[in-house]
């Protein structure tokens, strides 16, 4: 097989890498986690108190509407803010390309030379790939900033994986008592497979066991909503 743009043969490739950039799996996985965590600890610090079924119901969903419009503008601000202090230092990079190109190849064959190659080589590399500005471009900004002009991350997709996967965490544990339920304990089993599926699922991804994954976050929810529990409990004795 050969390549469109040169005419060369490709490599065959072996292998195949996931994605480890996290550009939608981060707010989306952090988002569900903390949805199906945060409100079900709220829900049962309710319940701990003594809270009725409606007073309950109402504080899942009022924590749902809130936690999610709130980690949605979070992850955008966040990633926004990102991404334009990316943009403008690409800016720097681009207006020094223009104006010192002799120095930029320089310092680009320096860079391949603390690499390993051969200095020849390396103010050949360079010369060369400062043929085509955007891929000057490209190159520069990867060694010194770390990023990619055509691959930031979106605020935009951010935001709305955020707000997405917080809705759907946060609702597990408030739909047995939308269908009527009156206590703690279906929420509380719905919530637990949440967890351990989530956690299960994430493992996937990240090479770990699914059982260690799904006991982990498993063990830290329900940590959260144990202790939740315990200060409703505490507060609705004394009457507070």
């Amino acid at each position: 097989m050969t390549s469109e743009r040169t005419g060369r043969p490709t490599p065959e490739i072996h292998h195949q890498h996931r994605d480890v950039n996290g550009g939608w799996l981060r707010p989306a996985v952090f988002g569900a986690m903390d949805g199906l965590v945060s409100n079900f600890a709220l829900i049962a610090g309710m319940a701990g108190g003594q809270g009725s079924q409606k007073v309950v119901l109402l504080a899942g969903l009022a924590g749902l509407a809130a936690g999610a419009f709130s980690m949605a503008a979070g992850e955008y601000i966040s990633v926004a803010s990102q991404s334009e202090l990316a943009q403008a230092e690409i800016e720097v990079e681009r207006l020094e390309l223009a104006r010192h190109p002799a120095a930029e190849e320089r310092e680009l064959a320096e860079v391949f030379e603390g690499r390993g190659v051969d200095p020849a080589t390396a103010a050949e590399v360079a010369r060369q790939l400062m043929r085509d500005p955007d891929e000057a471009l490209e190159v520069h900004t990867r060694e010194e900033l770390g990023v990619s002009p055509g691959d930031l991350p979106s605020p935009v997709l951010a935001a709305g994986s955020s707000f997405l996967s917080f809705a759907v965490g946060a609702l597990l544990p408030v739909l047995p008592y939308l269908l009527g339920a009156s206590s703690l304990w279906p929420a509380a089993v719905i919530a637990a497979l949440g967890l351990f599926g989530a956690g299960a699922l994430v493992s996937r991804v990240t090479s770990r066991a699914w059982w260690y994954g799904g006991l982990r976050q498993l063990a830290f929810g329900a940590a959260a909503a144990a202790i939740t529990y315990g200060v409703g409990a505490l507060i609705g004795a004394n009457g507070l």
